[in-house]
C-alpha cells in the first residue's frame, strides 16, 4: 500500500526546479525481520518503523542483565525498529535534524509523547536496575536528537508506551532545507503478545 502526500517548501534559494517535495508513506513485511513496517520517505529523507515482538524484547533485554519484570515492562510499551537516514546527499545535500519530543502519538483520541532515553532513565533508577543494564538500555534506544549530514543514517528501537496490539497515528517532525517538515504515518500497529513458534497469544 502507498500513499502519498505533497508537501510544498520554499527551496527557491536551492536553486531546486520544483517547491513541491513528494513525501510517501509506504507500509508492507520487512523481508528480514518478517514483520510489518511503516515507512515514509522523500528526496531528503527516509524513516522505516518496523514492529518487533514482545517476546523479542523480552529475552533482549533479559540477556543485558534486567529482571525479569523490568524486561516486561519494556516488552508491554510497544517497540519498534528504528531506521532512520538522510538521502539528501542523492539529490540535493542537506543536514536532517530532528528532536522525538517534537514528535506526537494519537491512540485512542489521546496525543502523547514516545517514552524516550531520558524518561526511562529515571524509571530505572526508581527501580534500581543494574548500572550496567541500564547502559546497554542507553545504547539500544533510538537518540532523542541528532543532526545527520547527508549520507548518514542510525538506527535502534523506539518505544511508543502503549500496549501490544494497540493502533495508533505517529506525527513525524524534522527540519530539513531550511524548513519544518510534517508527515504522519496513520494507523500503525503495535505488535501482539504472541509466541512467534505457536503464534499463540499470551493476552487473555
Amino acid at each position: 500500500m502507498l500513499i502519498k502526500i505533497t508537501l510544498c517548501l520554499s527551496l527557491l534559494f536551492l536553486e531546486l526546479g520544483d517547491a513541491c517535495a513528494e513525501t510517501r508513506t509506504e507500509t508492507g513485511i520487512d523481508p528480514e525481520a518478517n514483520l510489518p513496517f511503516w515507512q515514509i520517505s522523500d528526496a531528503g529523507m527516509s524513516l522505516r518503523l518496523v514492529q518487533r515482538l514482545p517476546d523479542q524484547t523480552r529475552g533482549y533485554f533479559m540477556a543485558r542483565g534486567f529482571s525479569e519484570s523490568d524486561a516486561e515492562l519494556v516488552a508491554m510499551s510497544c517497540v519498534f525498529q528504528t531506521i532512520f537516514k538522510n538521502v539528501s546527499n542523492l539529490h540535493q545535500p542537506s543536514p536532517l535534524e530532528y528532536n522525538l519530543r517534537d514528535w506526537q502519538v494519537s491512540a485512542n483520541g489521546v496525543q502523547q509523547q514516545m517514552k524516550m532515553r531520558e524518561d526511562w532513565k529515571r524509571e530505572w533508577q526508581t527501580r534500581k536496575a543494574p548500572l550496567a543494564a541500564q547502559l546497554a538500555f542507553e545504547w539500544s534506544l533510538y537518540p532523542t536528537h541528532q543532526v545527520y549530514k547527508p549520507g548518514d543514517y542510525n538506527w535502534g528501537m523506539s518505544i511508543f508506551n502503549l500496549r501490544p496490539g494497540t493502533r495508533f497515528d505517529l506525527t513525524v517532525v524534522w527540519h530539513q532545507f531550511g524548513e519544518s517538515r510534517t508527515a504522519i504515518i496513520k494507523n500503525m500497529e503495535c505488535a501482539a503478545d504472541i509466541h512467534p513458534s505457536s503464534g499463540g497469544s499470551r493476552q487473555p
